[in-house]
């Protein structure tokens, strides 16, 4: 009996043993189950977590974008309108300064205007006629290369002028004779028309000698003998030894007129063009030598000084 019994609880305690352990390995799963479902809810909510910080800070910088967005379009849009503004500003300043530029040009222009107007109205010459000094009537030579060349002019007819029998030394001081004198400046003149007086020379002959060469090619001035040759008037120094001269050298005969009215049709003739202001007297003293030069001056030809040919045409009155 007593080994029965021993069997029986032995059985028993086997059998007890082995539902132990078969509920061991029945639970064993559920606690693994148990477990990694435990184990891998942190990690899905630490994934969620990650995400939603990974999101929020994505909507975050889109925010960010857009504000930046929007606050450089509006600094550009306060730059454009301080540019528009500027340049506005810029472009009435600049109109104001044009403005005032133009209207203080124009002021000037009309105060020189009235200036030369008045100046040229206070010049007259006598006989009421206004004329413009070193303005010709007519297109004339300008330049050092257009000397002694002609000029189309309107030709100027002779005159006949009633002088006075005596001359008024006062004017036109008497000159005295140097032998052998040349013009003063003459060795610079070019041109065969000036060839004239390149090569004159102050000459003393009796009244013999001057006859026997020229004959009658004398003429008389004021009681001056001049004699004429290669279509020139000159002085015939010794001829009277007495005799008046207001100038040493050549005259261009113009027209074959004697020098006396050859020098008032020229003097004349300056007159009207306002360079000369003395009395047609048919002297060729300083006056109307001054008045010779500036005309020459002002038109190119070579200052003699003197009537030559180039002036002569010049003036239109050959």
């Amino acid at each position: 009996m007593r080994i029965l019994v021993v069997l029986i609880c032995s059985l028993a305690l086997v059998s007890v043993a082995v539902g132990a352990k078969k509920e061991e390995k029945k639970s064993q799963p559920k606690k693994q189950a148990q477990t990694a479902q435990r184990a891998a809810q942190p990690t899905r909510a630490t994934g969620g977590g990650a995400s939603g910080k990974k999101a929020s800070t994505a909507t975050h910088q889109v925010q960010n974008n857009r504000n930046g967005r929007a606050a450089i379009a509006a600094s550009n849009a306060q730059r454009g309108k301080k540019n528009q503004t500027s340049t506005a500003m810029n472009q009435g300043q600049k109109g104001k300064k044009a403005q005032t530029s133009n209207a203080a040009y124009q002021t000037q222009k009309a105060k020189k205007n009235q200036t030369l107007n008045q100046a040229q109205t206070g010049k007259a010459a006598r006989g009421g006629e206004v004329t413009q000094r070193g303005k010709a009537t007519a297109a004339t030579t300008t330049g050092k290369t257009a000397k002694g060349k002609t000029a189309q002019v309107k030709p100027v007819k002779p005159q006949h002028f009633n002088l006075a029998k005596q001359p008024n030394t006062a004017k036109a001081p008497r000159v005295k004779f140097q032998q052998g004198r040349r013009i003063a400046g003459s060795q610079n003149w070019q041109g065969q028309q000036y060839t004239v007086f390149r090569n004159y020379k102050s000459e003393w002959h009796d009244q013999n000698w001057w006859r026997g060469h020229y004959r009658n090619n004398i003429t008389f001035v004021f009681g001056a003998p001049y004699y004429w040759n290669a279509g020139y008037w000159f002085p015939a120094w010794g001829y009277n030894p007495n005799a008046y001269y207001a100038w040493d050298g050549p005259i261009y005969a113009y027209n074959r007129l004697p020098p006396d009215q050859v020098i008032a049709n020229v003097q004349s003739a300056l007159r009207q063009q306002g360079y000369y202001r003395g009395e047609v007297d048919g002297l060729i003293g300083p006056l109307t030598r001054g008045a010779i030069a500036d005309y020459q001056r002002d038109h190119g030809l070579y200052t003699t000084s003197t009537i030559d040919r180039p002036t002569l045409q010049s003036l239109g009155m050959t």
